[in-house]
């Protein structure tokens, strides 16, 4: 690849300048370090934005930080059951969190959603702190860390508010909008797809950090089991799946119903008919009674590569629709966060007329670089190599040149956000995990699944 080793050195110096400290010691990296613009929450440390930050500094062998933010942030989490329905759930991780001085004192303040905008309680922030645990065990082999009883009680608070029961008849996790990273309302209410593949790696994860004789594990294994099929079964949508949809009945009772969801046919989009190519597929953005989101959501297809949710023909699938619409999905800069973008009307009624949510900008379809590690990732996972490098490569002069935007505009990311914050750790962490991986092919372990590892119970047939 012709990346410039300055491009790298100058991110990991930038991504160095976003370390927090704590009583001296590393402890998370700030969202932003845009001196430009208002601080809002850039000056916390997000506990999905970290994410990427520990697999960079994994990958380097710097440890501390991340056992750091592991212990702190786990004496964080919400230990009580509240009558008081504003305060947060036994369970809750927190969205983010800041180092403050008061009396000449430090110490930590956690936001689990109180102080967010819309209010909204952050759904992903324990699935990413599983995911953070697992990959620092797998990069120092310290599996003594997880297994210290608060550590073991706090992945079994994060499974009990996960799997409690709910009126639902569904494997799938039930979440408000705005309530994970795409956190402005979108109309992804229900069971969106990059929630499910964080849930479902997260369910993994836990799998592997319990003690293996505990309760739990069955428990996981179970619903882990119901998970993929659901997901596999009725979220997969290719060519031939769309022209079954299109000449569905409606209104079947039964269990030998075809349409089980009741998915109207004349629901599907103009643009899909024309968009979705004959050669790939992917794993709609949500899916509902009698509702059917067709938009693309690159995170949760993404995911679903690198932890085996997809199946080895879906994977391909996916990474065959990347390349055919490579110009919409990557265009200047990789990878859209959802395609397309809501417009018209819709856009009024489905965003409450977000002026930062404007079509083709932020989470309407804007471009995200930081999502450029898990691209990376899933063309290694899917022996597409070539992709992740060419992906990489196309964003990383341009990244640099712009310093590190958080986000691009346009159909295909030609502008910088028009509200992106500038020195964004998350798109330099994201960058830096790429050349990672790409450099040391290796690392990929950290932070994907094998087919073993994800096997698991069910008693139906988990589509191959």
């Amino acid at each position: 690849m012709g990346i410039s080793q300055k491009f790298i050195d100058t991110a990991w110096q930038a991504l160095e300048a976003s370390v927090i400290r704590y009583n001296e010691r590393p402890v998370g990296t700030l969202a932003a370090r845009d001196s430009t613009a208002h601080a809002l929450n850039y000056d916390q440390c997000f506990t999905r934005d970290f994410a990427v930050s520990a697999f960079a500094f994994l990958m380097k062998g710097e440890v501390e930080i991340v056992r750091t933010f592991l212990t702190k942030t786990l004496k964080l989490q919400s230990l009580n059951k509240h009558l008081d329905c504003f305060k947060p759930g036994q369970g809750l991780m927190p969205a983010s969190f800041k180092v403050e001085q008061k009396d000449g004192q430090e110490y930590i303040s956690a936001d689990f959603g109180e102080n967010a905008i819309a209010r909204v309680a952050s759904v992903d922030s324990g699935f990413w702190w599983l995911l953070i645990l697992r990959v620092y065990v797998k990069a120092t082999g310290d599996m003594a860390l997880a297994r210290k009883p608060d550590f073991q009680n706090c992945i079994k608070l994060i499974l009990d508010l996960s799997l409690t029961s709910r009126f639902d008849m569904y494997p799938t996790m039930l979440v408000a909008d705005g309530s994970y990273m795409i956190d402005r309302r979108m109309g992804v209410y229900g069971y969106p797809l990059d929630i499910q593949a964080l849930f479902y790696i997260a369910l993994l994860a836990a799998k592997e950090l319990l003690v293996a004789d505990d309760e739990y594990v069955t428990v996981v294994d179970e619903r882990l089991g119901h998970l993929v099929y659901h997901l596999r079964y009725y979220y997969w949508l290719d060519f031939n799946l769309l022209n079954e949809i299109y000449r569905y009945n409606v209104e079947e009772y039964g269990p030998t119903a075809v349409n089980k969801f009741n998915i109207y046919p004349g629901s599907i989009p103009e643009w899909l008919k024309e968009w979705l190519p004959e050669k790939g597929g992917y794993f709609v953005g949500n899916l509902g009674p009698g509702r059917m989101d067709f938009r693309f959501f690159a995170q949760g297809n993404l995911m679903a590569i690198i932890s085996k949710l997809a199946s080895e023909e879906q994977s391909q699938g996916i990474m065959d629709l990347i390349t055919s619409r490579w110009h919409s999905l990557i265009g200047r800069m990789p990878i859209k966060l959802c395609y397309p973008a809501i417009e018209g009307r819709d856009w009024e009624l489905i965003t409450g007329c977000d002026l930062k949510n404007t079509p083709w900008s932020y989470h309407n379809a804007g471009n995200w670089p930081f999502l450029l590690w898990v691209l990376v990732a899933a063309a290694q996972k899917t022996g597409r190599v070539e992709i992740g490098e060419k992906a990489l490569e196309t964003a990383l002069t341009r990244l640099h040149k712009d310093q590190w935007p958080e986000y691009y505009d346009g159909k295909y990311g030609r502008l910088i956000g028009k509200e992106a914050r500038k020195w964004q750790t998350w798109t330099i962490a994201g960058v830096l995990v790429a050349h990672e991986l790409i450099q040391n092919p290796k690392h990929l372990d950290l932070i994907s699944f094998t087919e073993e590892s994800a096997m698991v119970s069910c008693s139906l047939p988990i589509p191959l």
